[in-house]
């Protein structure tokens, strides 16, 4: 299989505003060419907002509509999760994009309940495992990062990634539990976060991140930034052929 090359956005989100947001995100890859797939964070487009009746978009509504345009302009996957309604339910979902514009979509499963998540949005059940240029990737969000359980890799995926927005108060354990998911699931571990300040007067300091499956991390600081990262299929799976750990693994069901 071919190496791949991920670019992460992390960004300032403007608070409760789409369309901004949108023109950011298109200025911001203006000038990145090459790459297989690009991960937004989690809501994308709104910052994570408990105001979703004013925000929500159907999945073929604008967001989506850019999603598609750039993964087609760049020949290349788009990812991120967005305030999406669906048969009178309203989700926190993540969209996957594929170049030549079909979706595949993952709800979030745990719902942050300190923060009234589960109040405004319908919970996710099911894992979603996405078959993209030879490589398995698990997409997951944000709160999912504490319950190790779910991401545990049954199903031999390559890459495991969280979309966020995690707040400086808890920052510590954002880069803790990322080197975690790597290093107990033998896979590479992508961590998509925010920077600035919401509307609601919390901060981020981003440090969105690439981890090898050995628990090698590059953190991209605090700033505003895009970045690519480049992944080895042959190094991921020379090291689990070596080390076969996921040969031990338990095996169980999520109900």
């Amino acid at each position: 299989m071919e190496d791949l090359k991920i670019t992460i956005i992390q960004p300032d989100i403007i608070w409760e505003n789409p369309e901004a947001n949108l023109d950011k995100y298109s200025e911001l890859l203006e000038k990145n060419n090459e790459t297989d797939l690009i991960i937004l964070p989690e809501m994308f487009t709104t910052g994570f907002s408990m105001h979703p009746e004013k925000l929500k978009e159907q999945v073929n509504g604008p967001s989506v509509k850019w999603m598609q345009q750039v993964a087609a302009q760049k020949n290349a996957a788009v990812v991120g999760s967005l305030i999406i309604e669906e048969l009178g339910k309203i989700y926190n979902r993540a969209i996957w994009v594929f170049p030549d514009g079909k979706i595949e979509s993952y709800d979030k499963r745990h719902l942050y309940s300190m923060g009234q998540e589960h109040l405004h949005y319908a919970p996710g059940k099911d894992k979603l495992i996405v078959d993209y240029r030879g490589w398995k990737f698990c997409p997951q969000i944000c709160y999912d990062l504490r319950f190790p359980a779910f991401a545990r890799n049954l199903e031999d995926y390559d890459v495991v990634f969280y979309m966020a927005n995690w707040p400086s108060p808890r920052h510590h354990v954002w880069k803790n539990l990322l080197i975690s998911r790597a290093i107990e699931n033998q896979a590479y571990c992508f961590g998509i976060n925010r920077v600035g300040t919401d509307g609601t007067g919390l901060k981020y300091l981003g440090d969105s991140t690439s981890i090898s499956p050995k628990g090698k991390a590059e953190f991209m600081g605090e700033n505003e930034a895009v970045k690519t990262f480049e992944i080895s299929y042959s190094e991921l799976h020379d090291f689990r052929r070596k080390f076969p750990l996921l040969n031990d693994r338990d095996t169980f069901s999520i109900l």
